[in-house]
């Protein structure tokens, strides 16, 4: 894991690290998923590869996730004990902003109420849902601090995982704006 940025905020350590989500050691990892939980491609799909079948096992249990939520799963045979499902936008459905920043809203609640004191998250619609990268960086580091700034949580640390360096910067970037705040 390479560290890009690190910053204490409100008394959570949030970074930047380029690395493979699916290595994280943290109570849980986030996964980019889509509605219906079927985890064949990307980063969902190398999440069960590592993991296991239990994790797809599982979000079949589960079924729907409408977009703009979470579910939870166990890590199967992954380092993260957890893996925290959420629904991303696809850019041109309409409505992606809100969409978006309901997803990371959803995953933090979530992680708090579970008790996790460390998750990790990739950078969730910028892929395949072809999300713009950098408006995808404003709203997850933004929605972080926000959740981090108004809501009781149990999280120590947030990792946005990241592996495209083309996303990158937009993430360092944003998280240095955070300093000044």
């Amino acid at each position: 894991m390479e560290i890009l940025r690190e910053l204490d905020f409100q008394g959570v350590v949030l970074r930047v690290v380029r690395d493979d989500l699916t290595e994280s050691d943290v109570d849980a990892i986030v996964n980019a998923a889509n509605s219906y939980l079927r985890h064949g491609g990307g980063v969902a799909g190398a999440i069960v590869r590592k993991g296991g079948t239990i994790i797809q096992e599982e979000s079949d249990r589960i079924g729907f996730v409408p977009v703009g939520s979470a579910a939870l799963t166990s890590g199967g045979k992954l380092r993260a004990r957890h893996v925290i499902h959420a629904v991303g936008p696809m850019w041109g459905e309409g409505d992606e902003e809100n969409k978006l920043k309901n997803a990371v809203r959803s995953i933090l609640a979530l992680a708090s109420r579970e008790g996790f004191s460390s998750i990790s998250m990739p950078a969730i619609s910028a892929g395949i849902f072809g999300f713009p990268k950098k408006r995808c960086a404003e709203i997850i580091v933004g929605e972080t601090a926000g959740f981090l700034k108004e809501s009781p949580t149990s999280l120590k640390s947030v990792s946005f995982c990241l592996m495209d360096a083309g996303i990158i910067d937009f993430f360092v970037e944003e998280l240095g704006l955070l300093e000044g705040r």
